[in-house]
């Protein structure tokens, strides 16, 4: 498969499309993972809060894939974002996936409890160090990434973000592209549920495709970076098939679908939530 990349304010190549692995289990984690691999992904994205980064660390070792042919993203909780507590999470993620360094490092989600200047402190001091090689957010408004990108003494690589055609916030995103932050999209299959949509069936149906391929295609194009993730090996092989074209008619009929609904609701995350490390 030919994916394209993006290049990022360290000069790393960020792979396109990647492989989502939040809420699998490990069993599932582990023959996604294998499965991406043999199937030529380039990228994996994992987080502290996903509890998988051992078993990917696994997949990872008993491949015969170079680490260095691999872009591997993790996330800090939100919990765990004052200056001495992104050091150690990230310490941690580095050992539980048994390398030596990350290529990108992400805020999971914003904490107005803690300064957002620490956390990116902490997070200058980790490339500084090099146990990464980029840095960015996750889940960030357009104001929030703003005070990120004028806080930080290290650029803002990445802001990753939901994003699917029934979920295309244009607002952050042309304010990602006009300050050449990537967008990367958690969840761009709405979790399967724009499998539903009645032109993303047609479309599948018009190009003798699965609805998911439609829609990692249709997100590229858009420039933005798919994290599709799946449990069936077969899917996940299936949706690194990029050798085919939409045209521009139905990339704008797909443009069209947004509906302004979220699969998960950001700006309600209960504080007390398993989503930002903290116990109730």
């Amino acid at each position: 498969m030919t994916v394209p990349t993006k290049t990022l304010p360290s000069g790393a190549e960020l792979p396109a499309l990647g492989l989502g692995t939040y809420d699998l289990d490990d069993g599932e984690t582990a023959d996604s993972v294998r499965a991406a691999l043999d199937a030529g992904y380039g990228h994996i994205d994992t987080a502290e809060g996903y509890h998988n980064e051992a078993v990917i660390g696994e997949a990872l070792a008993a491949s015969d894939v170079d680490r260095d042919d691999v872009f591997l993203t993790s996330k800090v909780l939100a919990k765990n974002l004052n200056y001495e507590s992104v050091i150690e999470s990230c310490e941690a993620s580095l050992d539980r996936l048994g390398t030596d360094y990350l290529d990108l490092y992400l805020i999971h989600w914003p904490n107005p409890a803690i300064s957002l200047r620490e956390t990116l402190q902490a997070m200058a001091e980790l490339r500084d160090r090099g146990l990464v090689r980029d840095i960015g957010v996750s889940n960030f408004s357009a104001y929030q990434l703003s005070c990120a990108h004028h806080i930080s003494d290290v650029p803002i690589a990445v802001n990753q973000i939901e994003f699917h055609p029934w979920f295309q916030r244009p607002d952050l995103v042309d304010y990602c592209h006009e300050t050449d932050t990537v967008i990367e999209a958690a969840a761009p299959l709405a979790r399967t549920d724009v499998f539903d949509d009645e032109i993303v069936a047609e479309l599948a149906e018009k190009y003798d495709r699965h609805p998911a391929q439609v829609v990692v295609r249709w997100a590229i194009d858009s420039g933005v970076v798919p994290l599709p993730r799946s449990s069936t090996p077969d899917h996940v092989r299936a949706n690194a098939d990029l050798d085919w074209e939409l045209d521009e008619a139905d990339r704008r009929r797909l443009d069209e679908r947004d509906r302004d609904a979220p699969v998960y609701d950001t700006p309600a995350r209960d504080w007390t939530s398993d989503v930002w490390g903290i116990e109730q």
